[in-house]
C-alpha cells in the first residue's frame, strides 16, 4: 500500500511541531517536584524519565538533519543498543544524571534545534534508518511523537483546541498505516473507523485507532484481536 499523503489534509506539521512543543514546555516548566515522579503511561517511565527519552531522542534527529546516521548508529551499537528498546533505555539513562531543569533545558535547546533546522528544509527530504525521506512527513511523525508523549503524562489540552488536535492526529494515524506493509486497510465508516487485516475486523472511534496505531491502550478500554492489534501498531 504505498503511502497516501492526501489523508494528511491542510494542517501544517511544522506549526503542529511548534504547538505540541510549546504545550510540553509549560507542562514541564510548571511542575512541582513531588510531580516528576508521578506514573506516565509508558510501562517503567516516570515524567522525568520521559523528559529524558524527549531530550535524548533529539540526537537522533540531528544525526538525521547532519546526513550522519551511520556514525549514529555506530556509536548507539558500540553502547549494546540493538533496537528501539535499549535505545529507549540508554537515552533515558544518559539524562539521568541531570536535574530536572537541565534536562528541560537541554531538551528545550535541542528541540528547538531540530524544529528550526527542519522547517528551514521544508519541502525537501533527510537521512533516516530507512533512507532518503520526506521532510514533511518526518515532521507529522515529530509532531504526533510529542502530542503522543504529551497524552502519556497527562499534559493538558485548552478545550478549544482539543478538536483540532484530535482531528490531525487521526488523520496522521490513517496516513501512518499506508506507509506500512503489513496489509491493514483503514477506512472511515457511520460509526467510526474499520480496520480490516486478512479475516479481523474492528470498527473503531477516532480516539481508539489513534491509541491503537500508536500502541496505547484503546481508551474505550476494548481490546482488539493480536493480530489486527499488530497490523495497526506503527509506534
Amino acid at each position: 500500500m504505498p503511502p497516501d499523503p492526501s489523508l494528511l489534509g491542510d494542517a501544517d506539521p511544522y506549526d503542529l511541531m511548534d504547538r505540541e512543543a510549546a504545550r510540553l514546555d509549560a507542562f514541564f516548566a510548571s511542575l512541582p517536584g513531588e510531580a516528576w515522579s508521578r506514573p506516565s503511561a509508558c510501562s517503567d517511565w516516570d515524567v522525568r524519565a520521559m523528559l529524558g527519552h524527549l531530550a535524548a531522542s533529539e540526537a537522533y534527529n540531528h544525526a538525521c538533519l547532519d546526513d550522519d546516521v551511520p556514525t549514529f548508529l555506530e556509536g548507539l551499537g558500540a553502547r549494546g543498543v540493538t533496537d528501539i528498546d535499549s535505545f529507549n533505555a540508554v537515552g533515558v539513562t544518559d539524562m539521568a544524571g541531570l536535574s530536572s531543569e537541565e534536562a528541560l533545558e537541554e531538551w528545550r535547546r535541542a528541540n528547538g534545534a531540530t524544529r528550526r533546522r527542519m522547517r528551514e528544509r521544508r519541502g525537501g527530504e533527510l537521512t533516516t534508518m530507512v533512507g532518503p525521506y520526506s521532510m514533511d512527513w518526518q515532521a507529522w511523525h515529530l509532531a504526533n511523537e510529542l502530542a503522543i508523549h504529551a497524552d502519556d503524562i497527562g499534559v493538558p489540552v485548552e478545550a478549544d483546541e482539543a478538536a483540532d488536535r484530535a482531528a490531525w492526529l487521526t488523520a496522521f494515524a490513517r496516513f501512518a498505516v499506508t506507509e506500512t506493509d503489513k496489509g491493514v486497510v483503514v477506512e472511515p465508516v457511520d460509526r467510526g473507523y474499520r480496520a480490516a487485516s486478512g479475516e479481523t475486523e474492528a470498527v473503531l472511534s477516532a480516539e481508539d485507532l489513534v491509541a491503537a496505531v500508536n500502541s496505547r491502550p484503546l481508551a474505550s478500554g476494548a481490546e482488539l484481536p493480536a493480530d489486527l492489534a499488530s497490523s495497526l501498531a506503527m509506534m
